[in-house]
């Protein structure tokens, strides 16, 4: 029986600014380790590697349950269409692998908290 090696796509939107890109890389490395070995960094568009190339990537190294979690605020296009197509062409390009589709971050109760504690860094509470 094989084992079962856990990652994580981390998919981002991109940017054509390099340093706007850098927020999911450094998330990535943080996260990497004990629970998910593997992960990986992705955009949606305007940066590389794509989603595509990310799962390869994951893919690559191991890993054979990668969750694909959506690094994006709101549930417009992107997360309710272009994620979810993701999602079915990467199941049947790798039906060796299972992937999952998080919920993106939007109405977590932890934003408001994070929302607070950059308005007190301003000063403001």
């Amino acid at each position: 029986m094989s084992q079962t090696i856990k990652g994580l796509l981390l998919i981002a939107h991109g940017s054509r600014n390099p340093e706007a890109n850098e927020d999911l890389v450094l998330l990535g490395r943080q996260m990497e380790g004990g629970e998910f070995p593997v992960v990986e960094p992705s955009y949606l568009e305007l940066a590389q590697p794509s989603i595509e190339d990310g799962a390869k990537k994951c893919i690559s190294r191991g890993a054979t349950d990668i969750t694909m979690v959506p690094y994006f605020l709101s549930a417009g296009v992107h997360v309710k269409t272009d994620l979810q197509e993701a999602l079915e062409n990467l199941g049947k390009e790798y039906p060796h692998a299972r992937f999952r589709l998080t919920a993106h971050l939007g109405r977590h109760p932890l934003l408001l908290e994070i929302i607070k504690q950059r308005i007190a860094e301003a000063g403001q509470l």
